[in-house]
């Protein structure tokens, strides 16, 4: 006996990664992710890989383990990806405090992101549309 196995969440044609506890904040880390939302995977890298931002380079990391899950474990065609959705979600915030003058301290907050992109396989007709 054990658990009955859960069904896949997503199509056939989708492969997901996520990267959880990144060290940035949601808003910082959208501005990023927003560059590549519903691009092909090849510009969305060359995108990734040439903006100044700092988490570009985990942005890029996480892209690069979806089209990975995509050609390994779901047999898609990595010439024919795009980023179908790409999202950040709230994580922990670290809470610390900064000594001040004259005896106050002020609260410093350090947040952390999670985020998640799914990569879909798509035909020729339906990119031209």
């Amino acid at each position: 006996m054990g658990k009955a196995k859960v069904p896949r969440q997503l199509k056939d044609n989708e492969a997901k990664a996520v990267a959880r506890t990144i060290r940035v904040s949601p808003q910082k880390l959208n501005l990023v992710v927003a560059m590549i939302r519903g691009k092909r995977v090849g510009v969305a890298l060359a995108d990734l890989a040439f903006s100044r931002k700092r988490i570009a380079g985990t942005v890029k990391k996480t892209l690069e383990s979806a089209i990975a899950n995509a050609e390994n474990n779901h047999d898609l065609d990595i010439d024919s990806l795009i980023v179908a959705e790409a999202y950040v979600g709230k994580s922990v915030v670290v809470k610390r405090f900064h000594v001040r003058g004259r005896g106050r301290a002020s609260r410093i907050e350090r947040p952390f992101s999670h985020l998640t992109i799914i990569v879909r396989e798509v035909t020729e007709k339906v990119e031209a549309a």
